[in-house]
């Protein structure tokens, strides 16, 4: 049997006769599965897919492998019997005999076979942390497109009698929007007036309204790049509004002290995120004198100076798209990414770049703010797509220069990255560390 047991946070069913999301799908396995050995998994499902599974199987993870401080995976003994009368005999005896190191204590795996345990899943800023008998065992980052609001069931599913379930230090207002917590109230921190001079890029950061401790991490960390604090680069935040007025309040409280987020007045939702992006070349047209506008995520960490270089080394006289490209892509029509045939009748999307970190000349930009405002901009919810396919329209009366590059990462961190995708608050400030010590090494995989 794989699954002995398994305990799960759910969200609402998002369509009926599935089953509903998983947003921590915790699930021990006492007796192990294709490894032999017990493991620990945790995962997360939308729609019926399930994302890339996080096992701990006893070998403790890196230091630099962490969730608000804690490593993903614990270290337990992995041998099959850890209280057989060898071990013991050994171990007193390396005790005994003078072993230069003091005796390393060994935990065996966290669950047994008919004894009783507490298990406690405590949600942090970056992730969920599991404790079992209040030795931390594991520790799950959020993953994109879950937050800890969307948790409104918990199920325990499997081989385990429940003696009590408690949910107890509750907060009225969750750390990641924790003004107090989260924001540091510095003058360090505050964004330079916009000058009235040309600039080399304009740099437009699209981040979700409750993100408060993303924002803050990257005003501690990349953005503090001499070419934004020279005032060569500027970079803003672009936000829309949340449904709940505490958090709207809060927001207002932060673009006013920082100076650097353009509130868009409109609900935040993910088919409304292509808005955002047209916001970033408004205020890049409009607002600051720019060449280039490049275009981020909030989980997106950017190495400025080596992406300013690639600008540099290309044609300045010729449109420019540079990112990660997709050529030929189809649409997915199953899935949490599922697109319909009314909303794409196309079989293939048109090359784009992938929407974590690409530059586009400001005369792209322009183009698209002035179709947008004569209502001739096609509008599709994926922005990365939009801006391929706004692109593409722009390709057939100038040519553009099609700049693809796998360091524009997508998919996380790879070495010599000029961008690094879903980083955590804490994987910023680890990456601006590396970085001002002289290495461009990653922290870890999210």
């Amino acid at each position: 049997m794989v699954a002995q047991f398994a305990v799960e946070l759910r969200g609402l069913r998002a369509v009926e006769g599935e089953e509903p999301p998983r947003i921590l799908h915790l699930n021990p396995r006492l007796r192990g599965d294709w490894s032999h050995r017990p493991v620990l998994e945790m995962n997360t499902c939308f729609r019926m897919q399930w994302g890339k599974a996080h096992r701990c199987d006893g070998n403790p993870s890196k230091n630099d492998d962490q969730v608000d401080g804690l490593i993903k995976c614990e270290k337990w003994d992995r041998r099959d019997s850890v209280d057989s009368k060898e071990t013991k005999t050994g171990s007193w005896l390396n005790r005994f005999i003078g072993r230069a190191k003091k005796p390393e204590m060994r935990w065996p795996y966290p669950f047994s076979e008919g004894k009783m345990f507490v298990l406690t899943i405590q949600a942090g800023i970056e992730g969920y942390h599991v404790s079992v008998g209040g030795r931390h065992v594991a520790s799950f980052p959020h993953r994109m497109g879950f937050s800890l609001e969307d948790a409104t069931g918990l199920a325990v599913t499997g081989g385990v009698d429940v003696h009590s379930i408690y949910a107890t230090s509750l907060p009225k207002v969750h750390p990641s929007f924790s003004l107090q917590q989260v924001l540091e109230m510095s003058d360090r921190w505050k964004a330079r007036p916009v000058s009235e001079e040309p600039i080399q890029v304009f740099i437009g950061i699209i981040s979700a309204t409750n993100h408060f401790a993303e924002r803050m991490a990257i005003r501690k960390s990349w953005m503090q790049f001499p070419a934004i604090q020279l005032g060569n680069v500027v970079a803003r935040f672009f936000v829309a509004l949340s449904h709940r007025k505490e958090i709207n309040a809060a927001l207002k409280t932060e673009a006013e002290y920082f100076g650097d987020v353009v509130i868009l007045p409109f609900i935040d939702r993910y088919e409304l995120v292509v808005l955002k992006t047209v916001a970033i070349c408004e205020f890049g047209v409009q607002n600051v004198t720019a060449e280039y506008i490049m275009k981020c995520d909030d989980d997106t960490f950017v190495r400025l100076d080596v992406v300013l270089k690639q600008i540099s080394v290309y044609n300045r006289t010729m449109p420019l798209y540079m990112g990660n490209l997709n050529l030929l892509h189809r649409p997915l029509r199953h899935g949490k990414w599922a697109v319909t045939y009314e909303e794409w009748p196309e079989f293939v999307y048109p090359p784009y770049a992938n929407g974590p970190g690409y530059v586009i000349s400001i005369d792209i930009a322009r183009d698209i703010v002035s179709r947008h405002a004569n209502h001739s901009l096609r509008l599709f919810k994926m922005e990365d797509v939009s801006m391929g396919m706004w692109v593409e329209d722009f390709n057939s009366t100038a040519p553009v220069q099609y700049i693809h590059s796998w360091r524009f990462c997508q998919f996380g961190c790879v070495h010599n990255y000029f961008t690094a995708h879903y980083q955590s608050p804490w994987q910023m400030l680890c990456l601006w560390n590396k970085l001002s010590s002289g290495r461009a090494h990653c922290c870890n995989y999210r």
